[in-house]
């Protein structure tokens, strides 16, 4: 069901947050029905809406699962209801800073105590008629991971972020990949790399690789 309802991007992060969080919560296993889920897309079911408009335009009749559908929380709310999550389910679009906000929130999470959060990355290509508004690659991609606060021995890969003001105008960027793609490229590389810095949003947002 859930894979006929959801467009190809959405498809992408529910497949992506199964194989991050992949069984059943179980009634005996402690938490699990609560941990928190963000849903970060720059893009979102922009598609959807498109062709809703084109719809309206045709004075065709609209379809209430896509209209539904066409909400940027849509595939938080199809995998928290799925899977019986009661947590907190959030969704984020931050244009090109996209994957920064949706770490920031998921650390902001943490700190009010939970435990872990799901966090689901993904995006597809904009709608032609958006075209010219493409400032980089938009191959569809996407990722989950489950954060937790760094651990103390090191045993799990760690992430850290700061950021700056960025007054400089803006430059050709060295990378036409999305945020969320050199983000992961970071994460897949050695340990202690020269890190990755990306501006973005009037940012400069610089982000280290750790053991």
């Amino acid at each position: 069901m859930l894979r006929r309802r959801a467009s190809p991007a959405g498809k992408i992060a529910l497949e992506t947050a199964y194989a991050a969080h992949p069984l059943p919560p179980q009634p005996d296993a402690a938490g699990d029905h609560d941990i928190p889920l963000v849903f970060a897309s720059r893009h979102g079911e922009c598609g959807r809406s498109v062709e809703l408009l084109q719809a309206l335009v045709a004075g065709s009749a609209l379809s209430p699962t896509a209209f539904s559908l066409s909400v940027h929380n849509a595939n938080v709310g199809l995998f928290s209801i799925a899977r019986g999550m009661r947590g907190n389910g959030i969704a984020i679009a931050a244009g090109a800073s996209t994957v920064e906000h949706a770490l920031i929130e998921a650390c902001g999470l943490l700190a009010d105590g939970a435990r872990q959060v799901l966090v689901v990355m993904a995006d597809g290509p904009l709608p032609p008629v958006f075209g010219n508004f493409r400032d980089c690659d938009d191959e569809p991609f996407g990722w989950a991971w489950l954060v937790q606060g760094a651990s103390q021995d090191g045993a799990l890969p760690t992430l850290s972020l700061r950021w700056s003001g960025d007054d400089l105008p803006p430059a050709e960027p060295a990378s036409r990949a999305p945020g969320g793609v050199e983000v992961l490229r970071l994460f897949l590389s050695a340990p202690d790399t020269a890190g990755l810095v990306r501006r973005a949003n009037g940012r400069r947002w610089h982000w280290i690789r750790h053991a």
